[in-house]
């Protein structure tokens, strides 16, 4: 930075003060940033952990984003602040020790996020800048919410599938993959014999494991019953599924999963995106059910604003959409960070929220006996559907927020489908805590805390 006196040329200063605290204002501003980024880096892999590795988040995804944003603009203020380590710096994920780690073909990398239209355009323009103005065109994609994976098949047949991990190093779930029935354990042989005649036609697919809709709402009615913490959203429901040690409980979880870029391929020339797409649902992969090619930036954003708007009719949850350059000569002249691609960025639509009053509370129970409050409150519209009740888990959830019948509360649909309370705005004056009932409200027994449970048990076995 150039110095200059803040008293004009050819004037002589004796004292010392002020040159003292232009010198120390910039120092303390450092200090203060290196402390934040610190804290937010351990913030950012504590939470990443249990994201990834427990599929146990305690904050939302949106939470999660600003402190990345917030790392983000110090480390461009301050660049010898950034770290190998920084979560700005490498692919989001860990290698669990319970599978079998795999190395990939090729790198899976995280995507640059745009958390609004003015990001977008930005990226849009640097993309447009570099590669020439008109030259570009696009593939618009749903962002499907879920556990990426890479299939590998060799001369047709199904021989592996790896979790993402650090983007290098990923968890062998050959087993657990092969109960999904969207992953086809032979490809094609028409679309095969396009591969060429080599003794190992090799390809390696990305795709995105994830929980239908209503997969996820028959799982969380058991775990209600049986009393266990519901997962909070689809992707954790998936990602705990796909991990599980026993395939037979991944069996049984209903989950799918959508193939949307080709990693290796050997035996055949792609020169696009979209006609890598094509090729793969000519395979016999599923692929994701919407994608178009655009051809500027307006067209860009009419087709994200479209997919906005329609997500509600999915029957499986997306966070956002995808934006790739669509000719792979030019993909390879905008390069790649290391953590993400140049060519790409991810379009995030913002998670909608309704404040409503809590009018009352109901508990019903179970068929174990387990106890299970019901917030209702009065209707809000959210997501497609007028909602009035929302599940409230167990005695723990409601201390939590310090729940009050007349609260002003926060209510969503968790992966825009099971309403839930993320908070509560204003407790109504002279307001009382609710208290969970100490006997049964269907039979009045007395109720109870099993060890290691957070949910309340009715006693009476009948």
């Amino acid at each position: 930075m150039e110095q200059s006196s803040l008293f004009g040329d050819g004037v002589d200063i004796d004292t010392e003060t002020p040159a003292t605290a232009e010198a120390t204002a910039p120092t303390d501003a450092r200090a203060q940033a290196a402390a934040r980024a610190a804290e937010l880096r351990h913030e950012l892999d504590y939470h990443a952990y249990r994201y990834y590795m427990l599929d146990a988040p305690e904050i939302t995804d949106a939470a999660f984003d600003k402190m990345l944003v917030e790392l983000q603009e110090i480390e461009a203020t301050y660049p010898d602040l950034v770290t190998p380590d920084s979560y700005t710096q490498r692919v989001g994920g860990y290698v669990s020790e319970q599978f079998t780690p795999v190395t990939h073909m090729a790198r899976m990398y995280s995507m640059d996020d745009a958390m609004d239209l003015d990001e977008l355009d930005a990226w849009l323009q640097r993309t447009e800048d570099a590669l020439g103005a008109g030259s570009v065109t696009y593939t618009c994609e749903l962002k499907i919410d879920g556990l990426g994976v890479a299939l590998t098949y060799q001369n047709g047949t199904f021989v592996r599938a790896a979790t993402r991990g650090d983007g290098t190093t990923g968890e062998d779930v050959s087993l657990n993959v092969r109960t999904i029935k969207d992953v086809p354990m032979h490809l094609s042989e028409p679309a095969l014999a396009h591969m060429g005649a080599d003794r190992e036609r090799t390809i390696e697919v990305r795709g995105e494991v994830y929980m239908p809709h209503e997969a996820f709402r028959h799982l969380c009615a058991e775990q209600e019953l049986q009393g266990a913490a519901p997962f909070k959203n689809p992707r954790n429901a998936a990602a705990g599924s796909l991990r599980q040690k026993d395939a037979k409980i991944t069996g049984s979880r209903g989950l799918s999963i959508f193939v949307f870029n080709v990693q290796q391929v050997r035996g055949k020339e792609l020169s696009t995106h979209a006609e890598s797409l094509d090729y793969l649902k000519s395979l016999g992969l599923p692929v994701s059910p919407r994608y178009h090619v655009v051809h500027d930036i307006e067209d860009a954003i009419r087709e994200i604003e479209q997919i906005g708007q329609n997500r509600s009719k999915l029957d499986f949850d997306m966070d956002g959409a995808v934006i790739k350059v669509n000719h792979f000569a030019q993909r390879d002249l905008m390069g790649s960070t290391n953590k993400f691609p140049r060519w790409a960025i991810a379009f995030k639509y913002p998670p909608e929220v309704k404040e409503t009053t809590l009018r009352s509370i109901e508990v019903a129970v179970g068929r174990t006996g387990v106890l299970t409050p019901t917030a209702c409150f009065d209707p809000v519209f959210l997501a497609g559907t007028t909602v009035a009740r929302a599940t409230l888990h167990n005695e723990d959830f409601i201390r939590q927020f310090g729940l009050c019948i007349g609260d002003t509360i926060q209510v969503r649909k968790a992966g825009d489908i099971i309403p839930e309370v993320i908070g509560v705005v204003h407790h109504p004056e002279n307001a009382e805590p609710y208290q969970m009932p100490t006997v049964c409200p269907s039979c009045g027994a007395p109720v109870v805390h099993l060890e290691d449970e957070a949910a309340l048990r009715c006693v009476n076995p009948e």
